[in-house]
C-alpha cells in the first residue's frame, strides 16, 4: 500500500505510476477525492464529538434554566453525528479498498514498457548449448528416462499435472535441498511455513485484492492456498515492530505453491512450463527503510539464485523488467531467464522484486530505528530456485546423444554419488 501522504502531496506521481504499469489513472483521481472528503468529515466529526462529550460533562452541573438548551443542543449533536458517522465510515472503508488498489512509483531506473517484450538485459552467463545430434525436449527425456510421466497425471488431477517418478523424484529434491543449503550457509534462517493462509496474509503481501483469481480458495474454511512462500515469509512479521539492530532479516522457505494461471490457455502449457501445482524455495529479506540498503539486498537475492545457476551449469540471462512487467507493489523487479533449447530462447525461471514499504505498510511490519522513530520496514524476495520448470533446461541441456543426462557435480551428493540419468526405455 502506498504512503497516503505521497497521494495527497504528489498524486500526479501516483498519476504517472498508474500510467507506466497500465493500471486506471481515474482510480487515482477517486482516490484523492475520497481522502480529501474523508478529511472534510474528520474534521467536522471530531469537533462535533469533542463539543458533545464537553457538554455531557457540564450538562450535570447547569443550573435548571440553561439545562433545557443544553439538552437540546446534545439532540442536535447526537443527530448530527448520527448522519455524519456512517458517512465517514462508508469514505474510510471506500478509501482504504483504493489505497490497496493503487500502484507503488516504480524506480527511475525502471525502462518504460507495456510488456515483457520491453525488458532490458543486463547481462548474460554461459553459452547455449549446440548439439551435435537432434535434442529432445524434456517430456520426451522424460518418457526415455522413465522419470516424468504426464497421463495418469492428467487422467487423476486435468490439465497441467503431472507425476516425477524414479530419479526424476530424486532429481527435484537434489534440486531445492541444493537451493536450501547455499542459503542456509548464507546466514538465512529456515521456514517450514503453512501454505493455506488468512485473507489478511494475502492482502497484506499484495496479492489480495488484485489477484484474486490467480488463487486456489477452500471456501468453506475462508483460507488460501500461496502460490509462493513469499506470502508467509512476510507476513511472518505481520503486528509486529522490530528493532533496527534485528536487521536485516533474512528468511527462506522450501514450500508447495498452488496457482491457477488464469488467461494462460494456449500459452507456455507445453511439458512442465507452466503447471497448477510445484516447489520452490523462496528467499525474503526484511531490511531497514533505506533505498541504498533495499538495492543492495536487491542484488544479493539475484546473486543467491544466480549462484545456483551457475552451480547447476545452466546458461541464462538477467533482464530488468521494464513498468508495464511490473507487479502493483514492486519498486524495482530483475527476472533471471533461463536458456531451455526446446523453446529455442530464454524462460523466466526466478523473480527478484523490491517493494520499499509496500508490503510493510499493508502487514503493519515496523522496526524502531536508532533515534527511537518508528518506521515501515522494506521488503523484497527472489526466487531461488522453482521445480518442476528448472527441470526443463536441467535435463534438456545436459542431455546426450543416448538419451542419458548428465547430472551436475554439485548435485550428486544429494543423488548418492549418481553421475548421470540413463534410459529405462529403449
Amino acid at each position: 500500500m502506498i504512503d497516503p501522504e505521497l497521494l495527497r502531496k504528489e498524486p500526479e506521481r501516483i498519476r504517472e505510476a498508474a500510467r507506466l504499469k497500465g493500471f486506471d489513472p481515474e482510480t487515482v483521481d477517486l482516490a484523492v477525492t475520497l481522502d480529501r472528503r474523508r478529511r472534510e468529515l474528520l474534521a467536522v466529526v471530531e469537533r462535533l464529538r469533542a463539543e458533545r462529550n464537553a457538554l455531557s460533562k457540564r450538562i450535570g452541573s447547569l443550573p435548571p434554566e440553561e439545562r433545557h438548551a443544553a439538552l437540546t443542543r446534545a439532540t442536535v449533536l447526537k443527530e448530527r453525528l448520527a448522519q455524519l458517522e456512517p458517512e465517514l465510515r462508508d469514505v474510510q472503508n471506500r478509501l482504504q479498498h483504493l489505497l490497496l488498489c493503487l500502484p507503488n512509483p516504480p524506480a527511475p531506473s525502471s525502462p518504460v514498457g507495456s510488456s515483457d517484450e520491453d525488458n532490458v538485459e543486463i547481462r548474460r552467463w554461459g553459452q547455449p548449448p549446440s548439439f551435435p545430434f537432434p535434442p529432445r525436449d524434456h517430456l520426451e527425456l522424460g518418457r526415455l528416462l522413465g522419470i516424468i510421466e504426464t497421463e495418469r497425471a492428467v487422467k487423476l488431477a486435468g490439465s497441467r499435472a503431472y507425476f516425477l517418478k524414479n530419479e526424476g523424484a530424486l532429481l527435484e529434491w537434489a534440486v531445492l535441498r541444493f537451493a536450501v543449503d547455499l542459503l542456509l550457509r548464507r546466514g538465512y534462517t529456515l521456514l517450514a511455513p503453512p501454505v493455506l493462509v488468512l485473507d489478511e496474509a494475502m492482502t497484506a503481501t499484495g496479492y489480495f485484492p488484485l489477484g484474486r483469481e490467480e488463487v486456489y480458495r477452500l471456501e468453506r474454511d475462508e483460507l488460501n492456498l500461496v502460490g509462493t512462500a513469499e506470502v508467509p515469509l512476510v507476513a511472518y512479521h505481520m503486528d509486529e515492530t522490530l528493532e533496527e539492530n534485528e536487521l536485516p532479516r533474512r528468511y527462506c522457505a522450501l514450500s508447495p505453491c498452488f496457482r491457477r494461471e488464469v488467461g494462460s490457455a494456449g500459452r507456455d502449457v507445453h511439458g512442465l512450463y507452466r503447471v497448477h501445482q510445484f516447489f520452490k524455495v523462496e528467499q525474503v529479506i526484511i531490511c531497514e527503510a533505506d533505498p541504498d540498503a533495499s538495492r543492495r539486498y536487491h542484488e544479493e537475492l539475484l546473486k543467491n539464485a544466480e549462484d545456483i545457476l551457475q552451480a547447476l551449469e545452466l546458461p541464462y540471462r538477467v533482464v530488468q523488467a521494464c513498468t508495464g512487467d511490473m507487479g502493483q507493489g514492486q519498486v524495482l523487479k530483475h527476472d533471471v531467464e533461463t536458456w531451455m533449447p526446446s523453446r529455442g530462447r530464454y524462460g523466466e525461471t526466478h523473480s527478484c522484486s523490491s517493494f520499499h514499504d509496500f508490503q510493510a505498510r499493508r502487514a503493519r511490519i515496523r522496526y524502531r530505528d536508532r533515534n527511537g522513530r518508528v518506521r515501515y520496514a522494506y521488503t523484497l524476495n527472489n526466487t531461488a530456485v522453482a521445480s518442476p520448470r528448472i527441470l526443463i533446461p536441467l535435463l534438456e541441456i545436459h542431455q546426450r546423444e543416448d538419451g542419458s543426462v548428465r547430472i551436475p557435480e554439485a548435485l550428486r551428493p544429494y543423488m548418492g554419488g549418481l553421475e548421470a540419468l540413463v534410459p529405462r526405455v529403449t
